[in-house]
């Protein structure tokens, strides 16, 4: 027992233990070392830029004296900055929603088709694009111009399939006409016809290469016992001092598909078309008439709908916009599509559920959380958006489209107002960093799943 003790008293006391390590066995002094370059450009890039931002806006435009609150007061007084703010919201609620909705739709109906992985390529194709050149191509796209805009040229093509433009805009009576104005676009012959007469409606106004491509020559009306003739042709002869006014010459071509209506007591009793070569006829139910070209064969040309104007100029944008990021939100979902549990899907439909049941019930709960993720990065997005406003809205419906980001540049650097281009910066990075606390907390609270 004395041995025993005797040892126990000469052996060594344990040795103080080491402070943990990193799991890579860095030491804090070179971790700190590898970080620095990063944390000086944060702080040059980020932290510095943000700190001078929010002084600046405290001062007036020359930066010499104390403005107070003064740049923040005009973001609610100011009619360009208050319009902007307007845009703003409409960007925030409708892109996002539907960029998140079409990426949603895109993802679920690709998900079983064989080519549904080349369809998925093409959607998100557009996000290698860069903002600037999808402004220069939708620039084009909407242009009014229905033989450079795309969506122009479909639309008109669509409406002239059911309603027909005149091939006779500018055509009008020439000198000594039998034609007067009758309201509205119209022409009226000045005296009524009678059976058994032959009609002549001479028009001008139409240049000779604008011509229907189906216009023949003209041929003078031949009379007809029982009935009334007519022609309405192009008066007009090349040459100075040729050709008779009023009478059909042999160069002259007539008004192909011209509309004409026998009006009597202001009813139309009987309308006619006229041929290739202007020619038309009208039977014994026109005596005593008055022969009317109707307006609408001078109606002009349909040129489709102004994207650019300023009814439709922040449409047409978010439009284009959700054009490149519908398919960001379809690649999102469709990673979270392929992490469902199957089990779940099949269930519900050895349960009963139809397809869109399992979709609204199923699917999208299982899909709240990358939905909720897609959404908010979109609206931390759309909240900065500026290089598509800028290119695609003319400088006539500008003030129309305009958001933040752009009134900041333009008080910034075509205004020179840096205190009030300021306090927009403060006021968008407030806005944006509710939105970026709640899906960082998303983030966080899925990874502790």
């Amino acid at each position: 027992m004395a041995s025993d003790t005797a040892a126990g008293a000469l052996k060594p006391a344990p040795a103080a233990p080491k402070s943990r390590g990193s799991v890579t066995g860095t030491r804090r002094t070179v971790a700190a070392l590898f970080l620095l370059p990063a944390l000086v450009l944060l702080g040059a890039l980020v932290v510095y830029p943000i700190g001078y931002s929010v002084v600046r806006s405290f001062y007036d435009q020359s930066g010499d004296g104390f403005a107070g609150f003064d740049n923040y007061q005009a973001l609610f007084t100011d009619d360009g900055i208050r319009a902007a703010l307007k845009n703003n919201i409409i960007w925030v609620v409708f892109a996002p929603t539907v960029a998140t909705a079409l990426g949603l739709i895109f993802a679920v109906l690709t998900e079983r088709v064989r080519w549904g992985t080349a369809f998925k390529l093409v959607v998100f194709m557009p996000m290698a694009i860069s903002m600037l050149a999808a402004g220069i191509i939708f620039r084009l796209v909407y242009d009014q111009d229905p033989d450079k805009g795309v969506a122009n040229a479909v639309w008109v093509g669509v409406h002239d399939t059911f309603a027909q433009s005149s091939a006779l805009p500018k055509a009008h009576p020439g000198r000594e006409s039998p034609l007067e104005p009758a309201g509205g676009g119209a022409f009226i012959t000045r005296s009524p016809v009678s059976t058994g007469d032959t009609v002549t409606l001479p028009l001008v106004g139409v240049a000779p290469d604008l011509m229907p491509d189906d216009a023949a020559r003209a041929a003078a009306p031949e009379p007809e016992g029982d009935r009334i003739t007519g022609t309405t042709w192009q008066d007009f002869t090349r040459g100075k001092g040729v050709g008779t006014l009023n009478e059909v010459d042999p160069s002259e071509l007539g008004y192909p598909g011209m509309r004409i209506e026998a009006v009597k007591d202001g009813k139309v009793v009987e309308t006619a078309t006229a041929g290739d070569d202007g020619t038309f006829s009208l039977s014994s139910k026109a005596d005593g008439a008055h022969l009317r070209l109707p307006a609408s064969n001078f109606a002009a040309p349909y040129n489709g709908i102004d994207w650019l104007g300023p009814s439709l100029v922040t449409p047409a944008i978010i439009g284009s916009y959700i054009w490149m990021w519908a398919g960001f939100a379809m690649v999102l979902i469709a990673a979270g599509l392929a992490g469902m549990p199957r089990e779940l899907l099949e269930a519900a439909r050895v349960d009963g559920a139809n397809e869109w049941q399992v979709f609204r019930r199923v699917t999208v709960p299982l899909l709240a959380p990358v939905l909720a993720v897609v959404t908010v990065t979109l609206m931390i997005n759309v909240l900065k958006v500026f290089d598509l406003v800028f290119i695609i809205a003319p400088g006539s419906s500008q003030d129309d489209a305009n958001v933040l980001a752009l009134e900041l540049y333009r008080k910034g650097f075509s205004e020179d107002q840096p205190g009030i281009a300021s306090a927009i910066a403060v006021f968008l990075l407030l806005l944006v960093i509710p939105v970026m606390w709640f899906n960082v907390r998303r983030l966080r609270r899925e990874v502790r799943r």
